[in-house]
């Protein structure tokens, strides 16, 4: 596509729908354009010139919060150095997907005779791979941030088939219903039963009612004395922090209690969420990259311009270290904030916190012990393979509309643990796989958060995304970005259930 095209449908490829100030100055102009007595010499304005908002990249983060400051009547204009949205988070077909891997080189066609196997050559079309892929706990701040915006109108929900857990060499289903808790080879029967009082504990605290308390202190007991005063093993207590509260390691351990509490309530509330749920987890259909395609079109409904395949050169900033504008060829805007991901930003705003590996895989088969679950989580428990840091494996098929019939798309990842090898962190996982691996693409992907809160200089940076395949801590930076950038926070009251078609 042509440089600096202005897609405000937040449908992909620019083409329709251009702001009046953007598509006048690419023909000449019908009327004079304004002159702005801030503009470098030599420079002209970037669309509309002044913005309330400037936003770098179309992640998740950023295009949920594009969306959400133009309900509230700013001025916002994103922009994007890819052709498509998604930035570091994307949907990609099979040939962008190897394009990234590869410097841009375009695949052969045995490269689509090996994924498509038996069934014939791959198509494009049949594929959404999601290069950071994340399921949505149906209960969690993620889906209440949809429902808040209804954006939930352009999207289609499905649940994920299961949760599993590693214990041994083995994988678990995690328990899905009591039925499923007493027939599962997890625990033994008296383990079973300290299990259940525990479940039941937490299924009752209450923060705002003593009567619950029973006489515990959640505040002040750490998660490692809760698990002691009910008698709970040492895998139990693995198995409930990992696969059911969701913690990357052990350091939650030493914290406050409540919040394991808090965690194991989500877990067990999203799994209640819905009849019959199989699992906790919800994901689009279609992958990831509809978020924010759907954020984006929320965004241009509301007067947003999308600016894709357009890079920044420098952020501008004033004699007092506050931005003010950002620059891209000789084309400048001007803003009042900005918000973006970390590698648009100066070096000296963000610092590293260590590194992510993953491993996209196309099987022709289903990862081993999982039933006939064609999609799921498997979470495998840093101490059980001597990591600090556990392993994540999230697989998708034909029935999330991700890879075509007959291939299953597996992604294992990890954080580094400083192995001169990083790739080699996340073998413990592919071991999970089966043999028979038909492409397989690795990355390694430097992780980066913001130095300071962003509210004297105006620039409010967003998070890496980390290794959980889950949204957890995203749905977490987002809040915390929107309190940081309108100093309010936002309404988190709305009942956290995906409408049904007709509901709006």
């Amino acid at each position: 596509m042509a440089a600096a095209e202005e897609d405000l449908l937040g449908l992909g490829d620019g083409g329709e729908g251009k702001s009046g100030a953007a598509e006048d100055s690419k023909d000449g102009g019908k009327d004079a354009e304004p002159s702005f007595d801030w503009m470098p010499d030599g420079c002209v304005q970037m669309a509309d010139g002044e913005y309330d908002v400037v936003v770098m990249g179309t992640g998740f983060t950023e295009c949920l919060l594009s969306g959400l400051l133009s309900v509230m009547g700013m001025k916002v204009l994103v922009v994007d150095r890819n052709n498509y949205y998604g930035s570091e988070a994307a949907s990609l077909n099979l040939t962008n997907l190897y394009k990234r891997f590869h410097d841009g080189a375009s695949p052969q066609a045995d490269f689509f005779a090996t994924i498509g196997g038996a069934n014939g050559p791959a198509k494009d079309r049949d594929f959404n791979v999601d290069l950071v892929p994340k399921f949505i706990m149906a209960h969690g701040n993620l889906v209440k941030i949809l429902l808040h915006t209804k954006v939930t109108r352009y999207l289609d929900f499905k649940s994920i088939d299961g949760s599993f857990v590693v214990k041994g060499s083995k994988v678990h289903k995690v328990p899905a219903t009591p039925q499923e808790a007493l027939a599962s080879s997890l625990m033994g029967m008296f383990e079973k039963r300290r299990f259940r009082t525990f479940l039941i504990y937490v299924a009752d605290y209450d923060k705002d009612d003593p009567t619950t308390f029973k006489g515990r202190d959640l505040n002040a007991m750490t998660a490692q004395e809760l698990y002691g005063a009910f008698g709970l093993d040492t895998y139990t207590q693995e198995f409930i922090g990992h696969a059911m509260a969701l913690y990357m390691n052990d350091e939650y351990l030493s914290q406050p209690a409540v919040h394991l509490v808090n965690a194991v309530q989500l877990y067990s509330n999203s799994l209640t969420n819905y009849e019959n749920a199989p699992s906790p987890y919800l994901y689009p259909m279609y992958g990831l990259g509809g978020l924010p395609e759907s954020f984006s079109r929320l965004a241009a409904i509301n007067g947003g311009t999308f600016m894709l395949n357009r890079d920044v050169d420098e952020i501008l900033f004033d004699a007092e270290g506050k931005a003010w504008g950002i620059r891209g060829g000789n084309e400048v805007a001007k803003a009042t904030m900005f918000i973006g991901e970390p590698s648009y930003f100066p070096a000296e705003l963000v610092r590293a916190t260590g590194q992510v590996v993953r491993s996209l895989c196309f099987l022709d088969h289903l990862p081993k012990n999982v039933g006939q679950c064609q999609t799921g989580q498997i979470i495998l428990p840093g101490s059980q393979v001597g990591r600090q840091n556990d392993i994540y494996i999230s697989f998708m098929s034909k029935k999330l509309e991700v890879v075509a019939p007959g291939v299953c798309l597996a992604i294992v990842s990890t954080r580094v643990e400083g192995h001169q090898n990083p790739v080699s962190e996340v073998e413990p996982g592919i071991a999970l796989l089966g043999a028979g691996i038909l492409q397989r693409f690795d990355s390694v992907s430097d992780c980066y958060e913001p130095v300071e809160d962003g509210l004297s200089n105006k620039c409010f940076i967003s998070k890496s995304y980390d290794e959980t395949s889950h949204f957890k801590t995203a749905a977490d930076d987002v809040l915390d970005m929107y309190y940081r950038v309108t100093g309010e926070e936002l309404d988190m009251s709305i009942d956290p259930k995906v409408p049904e078609p007709g509901d709006y």
